[in-house]
């Protein structure tokens, strides 16, 4: 018998209405005991509506006859009874059930109306008594020392396997320990060559703080590293001047700016405008400001009012989404997605105007690994390509984000050098590899997918969808063997804005929060990438003070 508490449908209104039930034999007792009451009933009602003699007044009979086996089965099981006795309880109700059977196929011509068929009577006479020996004698003789300790010891497994569960956290949450204090060493060590300019340091995040631009580091048309600080209203307002060597110089050259841009002196040199011209960046000189006023460019002072209202309206479907509509009439972004209650998009809206302002940009060139939690709270990883497009995935959840880059760096490790081989339909390598293998296979689909197992047998990485012919899949196979090994990995705090182009050749943004959900888009495509950028600048700059309009029934389509 089970002493484990477990929730079922059955149990749901025991639980409400008399109380917690401690086995399932208890509430299997409380619903035999009810239902035998019923069959009583039932035989009484149709005794006084039939007729003597009759197949109907038989099953009358019949009916009341099962109530007493029912009765007592649902008493007794409610004991806390051994298996055995359990058992026998249930013997006994089929026992006597028989014998009700047998005398409704006997009745009324092959039944002896003065002294009954005494074999009949036996076998239901047999099936209550084993009834009571379930209730009585049963529990008296049995010895609870053996069920016990079967008890004791499922009890002690599941123990185990809760400590064996918590052991593997704690594991892992040593590895992040571990992780953090290695960042924070190497914080420390910062910090300790930048003590004798501590005065200088504090200005700087003084000015980082407030600062509304931000550093990006890419590679120019000749595939040397350089560094760009962009405004946030899309603008370059200052660049490398020219090309590094590598990565690592050209965020020395970056650190070098921060540090001494904000004591540096003002020193004029006149210097005539084609010299100016060549010695210019390839991405030109900073473009102008649209003359669209959801783009203007504040003053450092400038209290920023917001000149959008967001709109939360119910579509032809049923579900609520919502758009932010500038003043002028044009709809700069939207929820991309339906929810199910207007209290949803309410929600929604919240977490918009809580993260935009802060976004940062996500640079793809051309292809970043992105690290997430999932909705289940497990992390996973995943290779995007900068038109948007999802070129592999981790295919299972990690425990901690340590693990997910572990995974990462297996795949960036492994993916160039990696073999190519036909999985059969049992799934079985044909051969083994040193390192690791790409599998190309056909789904239950017919769908081809790849994916590439380690050599101890680990998949650390899958195409996450199907592709209609083999040369598909083969070609996707080629775009992670060029673009893993040298895809950075995105660090996004609680949400960032990338920027893609799109299958038609267009522009467009989407609002990436930290556990890879999208939480807004630009509902439209834009002609060129300096356009999504302003249309991104329109957002950060009205999204957090815009008002809410809730609107009954499906809008409009949105103005242009």
């Amino acid at each position: 018998m089970t002493s484990e508490k477990q929730a079922s449908s059955s149990s749901g209104l025991y639980a409400r209405r008399i109380g917690e039930p401690t086995t399932n034999d208890e509430v299997n007792g409380f619903w035999l005991f009810g239902f035998g009451v019923l069959l009583g009933l039932a035989g009484v009602v149709l005794f006084f509506l039939t007729d003597a003699a009759t197949t109907a007044r038989g099953i009358g009979y019949a009916l009341a006859a099962l109530a007493p086996p029912f009765i007592m089965l649902g008493a007794v099981i409610r004991f806390p009874l051994r298996r055995a006795g359990t058992s026998i309880g249930y013997l006994g109700t089929a026992v006597s059930v028989v014998g009700v059977v047998w005398f409704v196929n006997i009745f009324p011509d092959g039944w002896f109306t003065a002294s009954g068929d005494p074999v009949v009577i036996a076998v239901y006479g047999v099936g209550l008594g084993l009834i009571g020996l379930a209730g009585t004698i049963v529990p008296l003789m049995s010895d609870p020392v053996r069920e016990d300790y079967e008890r004791m010891k499922s009890e002690v497994a599941a123990t185990s396997a809760e400590r064996d569960e918590t052991s593997a956290e704690l594991e892992a949450t040593r590895e992040e320990l571990a992780e953090a204090e290695s960042e924070l060493a190497a914080t420390n060590e910062e910090l300790a060559e930048t003590e004798s300019a501590l005065d200088d340091a504090r200005a700087e995040t003084a000015g980082l703080r407030e600062s509304k631009a931000r550093f990006e580091l890419f590679e120019d048309a000749g595939g040397k590293p350089r560094w760009r600080l962009r405004h946030r209203n899309g603008n370059v307002i200052a660049t490398a001047g020219q090309g590094y060597s590598s990565r690592g110089k050209a965020q020395k050259g970056l650190h070098s700016v921060r540090r001494n841009a904000l004591g540096a002196g003002i020193l004029r040199i006149e210097t005539p405008v084609a010299e100016a011209e060549a010695i210019a960046d390839d991405d030109g000189p900073e473009p102008e400001d649209a003359a669209d006023p959801d783009v203007a460019v504040p003053s450092e002072d400038e209290e920023i009012a917001s000149a959008a209202t967001f709109e939360l309206f119910e579509d032809a479907g049923g579900e609520w989404r919502w758009r932010l509509r500038h003043d002028n009439g044009n709809i700069v972004a939207d929820s991309g997605e339906g929810y199910a209650s207007k209290s949803n998009g309410k929600r929604a809206l919240g977490r918009i105007r809580e993260h935009v302002a802060a976004a940062d940009y996500l640079q793809v060139d051309p292809t970043a690994f992105e690290v997430f939690r999932d909705a289940a709270g497990e992390w996973r990883w995943r290779l995007i390509h900068e038109n948007g497009n999802v070129i592999a995935d981790s295919g299972e959840g990690y425990a901690s984000r340590s693990k997910a880059r572990q995974g990462l760096d297996s795949v960036r490790s492994n993916a160039a050098d990696a073999a190519l081989e036909a999985v059969g339909e049992d799934g079985t390598d044909t051969e083994g590899t040193p390192d690791a293998t790409f599998e190309l296979f056909e789904d239950a689909a017919e769908e081809y997918r790849w994916r590439l197992r380690h050599r101890n047998g680990n998949i650390i990485a899958d195409s996450g969808e199907g592709y209609a012919s083999e040369s598909g899949a083969r070609d996707a196979i080629e775009r992670v063997r060029e673009y893993g090994p040298a895809a950075d990995v995105l660090e996004v705090g609680n949400a960032a804005f990338e920027i893609y182009e799109d299958a038609g050749g267009e522009w467009r943004w989407r609002l990436r929060h930290r556990n890879g959900n999208i939480v807004a888009d630009s509902g439209q495509g834009y002609a060129s990438r300096s356009n999504a950028v302003e249309g991104i600048t329109s957002v950060k700059r009205n999204a957090p003070g815009a008002e809410t309009e809730a609107e009954a029934g499906e809008a409009g389509e949105a103005g242009e």
